[in-house]
């Protein structure tokens, strides 16, 4: 049984009033599962709902609609007093580490409020306990009494892994975790969260739009583009074959040093609207195979008819009428 399941999971936001008034639809019938110690990586551009997807899963964000199934407990629609025991298991790591920090609480604080809020004693105490979590995520234990203004960028996302480790939860979602970093300083962090799975087999939930950071942390791959699933597959299936044509799109893009270049360059022609265009398949504006390679009856299908995800082997599904 997998770990985290979530099955057709839908987020509406109403903007404007009156006359302005539209629907929006962020998160689209969205599905995926995570098991037990893996690494899922969420990816796709800005505005694809994948930050918004990651906020409904630990319930930051309330769901329209759908089903999160967290090691066999529903946790759409439950109050937030009977999901405080759940905490314990299912934490987040935020993308803006200064953001997410109390910048009035010490680091001691801000560590030792898991084991209070959820009333757990460690051995030894709460104190020796964080600065035990300090020294294991790189930072100097003696530093327990300062405030998160007083350390680097890098050091504050440390900060906040910490804080989400601290009770050994089964999952981790992690909400663009090295994004708001210096190149320099994120694979300091990709790798301590890799040595943290390892250590203590937790689950990932790793959203980003990074493709390079997903391969280097994923084992298998979701991409989403406005608010749907457009492909999913095992990290190496994705990666040697993208299926859809705006994985392929992605891919075309990840720069690759001192390797030749000899893929066929992939051109996204605009921007991807909030909303979509209405009926048929959602990437159509932008498609270089709809635009250039499909007849008038092949263009009439995907103006008509969204395409739903399906399997092309055990391994990768994807959503395109012309796979």
């Amino acid at each position: 049984m997998s770990l985290l399941e979530v099955r057709d999971l839908r987020k509406t936001f109403v903007r404007g009033h009156g006359r302005r008034r539209r629907v929006v639809n962020a998160v689209d019938g969205v599905s995926f599962e995570v098991g037990a110690g893996e690494t899922l990586g969420l990816v796709g551009e800005s505005g694809c709902g994948k930050s918004t997807t990651a906020g409904m899963v630990v319930r930051l964000i309330e769901p329209t609609s759908g089903q999160i199934s967290f090691a066999g407990t529903e946790l759409a629609g439950r109050s937030e007093r009977s999901l405080r025991p759940l905490r314990r298991e299912l934490q987040m790591v935020f993308q803006d580490p200064q953001s997410s920090l109390n910048p009035r609480q010490t680091v001691g604080t801000i560590l030792s409020a898991p084991f209070q809020i959820q009333g757990v004693q460690p051995d030894g105490g709460v104190l020796p306990e964080v600065r035990r979590l300090l020294e294991r995520v790189g930072l100097n234990p003696e530093h327990y009494n300062r405030y998160p203004h007083q350390f680097s960028g890098g050091q504050r996302q440390r900060i906040g892994i910490a804080r989400a480790i601290a009770l050994r939860p089964k999952l981790v979602v992690c909400d663009e975790p090295v994004s708001a970093l210096d190149v320099s300083v994120q694979a300091q962090v990709l790798n301590l969260l890799a040595g943290l799975q390892q250590e203590y087999g937790m689950a990932y939930l790793f959203v980003a739009h990074d493709l390079a950071v997903v391969r280097h942390l994923s084992d298998r791959v979701v991409v989403m583009y406005l608010g749907r699933v457009v492909e999913q597959a095992e990290r190496e299936e994705l990666y040697r074959s993208p299926a859809h044509p705006y994985t392929q799109a992605l891919m075309a893009a990840v720069p690759r040093p001192r390797v030749p270049e000899q893929r066929k360059k992939v051109l996204l022609r605009g921007d991807a609207a909030a909303d979509g265009p209405a009926g048929g398949c959602p990437f159509r504006p932008r498609c270089p195979r709809y635009a250039t390679e499909l007849g008038a009856a092949d263009q009439s299908r995907c103006t008509q008819e969204a395409p739903e995800l399906v399997p092309l082997s055990p391994r990768q599904s994807a959503a395109c009428h012309f796979v």
